[in-house]
């Protein structure tokens, strides 16, 4: 309890003057002033988050937080919970979407069984489970306060320790059968929206089955109340350890003066809670893809972000993080190496803002 009170109070707002730095760094670069667009609205949040107008990105590292969610015998999802087991160790192998993608974006990855229902024997797996899954959130909390809080401190301890380490930027991702639902949940409790609006197929319904989960989100927010204005509270009824580990690993990255990437709908359920948790949270992340989820765009604009990339991906996993690796290096690498208009000899006073 005390690791998540002192990093609530430990998050201050970004460097203002290092924002303003990189601002007339990039209008004096040889284009059309605003021309880069979000490459340039990247610079400048960087620019804040470390205080340096200039930044490169040296190390990197996708958290995945692991987790079952006792939803599932309502029968919310197409596939078994088994397969949160079988996938979380699929990812040491090297051979899921997050892995292969992070390969070619030079990132490590780091798997949190943050709540698995099963034993892992595995040394590529930190074992940080808070429990064997949540409980069914239809008939009761999904988990403790108490649990929702250690689940939170799981994350900014494995974040705290990885940006210790040297890691430049962390991207978030989760593995956790029936999380969509989790997910839709914490939306329609934040936002007010109808399951309908939030709730999505997740990895493949039938308009049966996507009825029930529509049914289930709502029964659950019935039987719990959930108060939308305790994260905490919203987290332990309706959320799941996969999203109480990522809101964590936000928390840490903003109170470290770290960047980190949202990933798709899951991975913004929890950003979306680090953020009520404390509002300065927006300042340090960078959301990389609009899942296909229905929901995830009203999960960005709940947050106040908008997404870099439309790829109409809904993979998970952290799968998005790569990609925005390197949106995120080549805004940085444009700041450092693009010629001024001087360095070009043109003139740049006949340029209008348009932005």
């Amino acid at each position: 309890m005390e690791l998540f009170k002192e990093t609530l109070k430990a998050i201050t707002p970004p460097d203002e003057k290092a924002k303003k730095l990189a601002s007339e760094r990039l209008d004096s670069l040889a284009k059309p002033i605003g021309s880069l667009g979000v490459l340039e609205d990247i610079v400048i949040k960087m620019a804040g988050i470390t205080g340096k107008p200039h930044n490169s990105i040296e190390k990197r590292n996708i958290v995945i937080m692991c987790a079952d969610n006792g939803v599932v015998e309502e029968g919310v999802s197409a596939p078994p919970q088994i397969f949160t087991k079988i996938l979380t160790e699929n990812l040491t192998k090297g051979l899921t979407g997050v892995s292969v993608l992070s390969k070619l974006a030079n990132s490590d990855v780091t798997i949190v069984d943050i709540g698995v229902n099963g034993e892992i024997d595995n040394p590529k797996i930190l074992n940080r489970k808070v429990n064997y899954g949540t409980k069914n959130m239809t008939k009761g909390s999904s988990m403790t306060r108490e649990e929702a809080i250690k689940a939170i401190e799981v994350g900014i301890e494995v974040a705290d320790k990885l940006y210790s380490e040297g890691y430049s930027i962390l991207g978030t991702g989760e593995m956790g059968i029936g999380n969509t639902t989790t997910s839709g949940a914490v939306l329609s409790v934040f936002s007010g929206l109808d399951p309908k609006i939030t709730c999505g197929k997740g990895a493949g319904l039938t308009e049966e089955q996507y009825e029930n989960k529509i049914n289930c989100v709502k029964k659950a927010i019935e039987v719990n109340k959930p108060n939308s204005e305790d994260p905490i509270d919203v987290i332990s009824k309706v959320g799941g350890f996969d999203i109480a580990g990522m809101c964590g690993c936000f928390l840490s990255a903003a109170k470290n003066r770290k960047p980190i990437v949202i990933d798709g709908f899951i991975s913004s359920a929890a950003a979306l809670c680090a953020v009520r948790l404390n509002p300065l949270v927006k300042e340090y992340v960078f959301p990389s893809h609009l899942s296909k989820e229905p929901g995830a765009l009203y999960m960005a604009k709940e947050i106040g972000v908008k997404p870099m990339l439309d790829l109409e991906m809904r993979l998970g996993e952290g799968s998005g993080c790569p990609l925005a690796f390197q949106v995120i290096d080549s805004a940085l690498y444009v700041m450092d190496h693009m010629a001024t208009f001087d360095e070009a000899t043109l003139d740049g006073d006949t340029l209008i803002d348009i932005r």
